[in-house]
């Protein structure tokens, strides 16, 4: 069973995540992102995307935000939302899944972009059959 985000919150992770891109590190690719978390708290916290010249160092807006909340102390995820400057919405890569996964296996996950496209869905809607903790246990 999946959170369900009340307006005026869908707007302040949208605020967030649009805001976060102001900070992006994309020299390399140009595609910058934003992403808001809805932590178990009620606060949000948010990220942008990190690059780095060797590639695979690189860190997604997802994750950026999820490890903020981590550090803060918060260990449940309730929504994330996406944010990047283009016309069609873009989803969390693979990985991005798996860690949104760990701290919100029924997370709410919303993609917004520059036009009125959107994606509202949830992790298990993306990530089905998804291997956690609970498979540790």
């Amino acid at each position: 069973m999946s959170f369900k985000l009340t307006p005026a919150t869908r707007r302040r992770l949208e605020k967030a995540a649009r805001a976060a891109t102001k900070a992006c590190y994309a020299p390399y690719s140009k595609f910058r992102v934003g992403a808001a978390v809805l932590a178990g708290s009620g606060k949000i916290y948010a990220g942008c995307n990190v690059e780095n010249a060797s590639y695979g160092l690189c860190n997604c807006a997802e994750r950026t935000a999820i490890f903020t909340a981590i550090a803060a102390g918060e260990h449940k995820l309730k929504a994330v939302v996406v944010y990047t400057p283009t016309p069609v919405p873009t989803m969390p890569c693979g990985a991005c899944r798996q860690v949104i996964n760990e701290f919100g296996p029924h997370a709410v996950v919303a993609s917004v972009c520059n036009s009125a496209k959107r994606i509202d869905t949830t992790l298990p809607a993306l990530l089905g059959e998804a291997f956690g903790p609970k498979n540790l246990r």
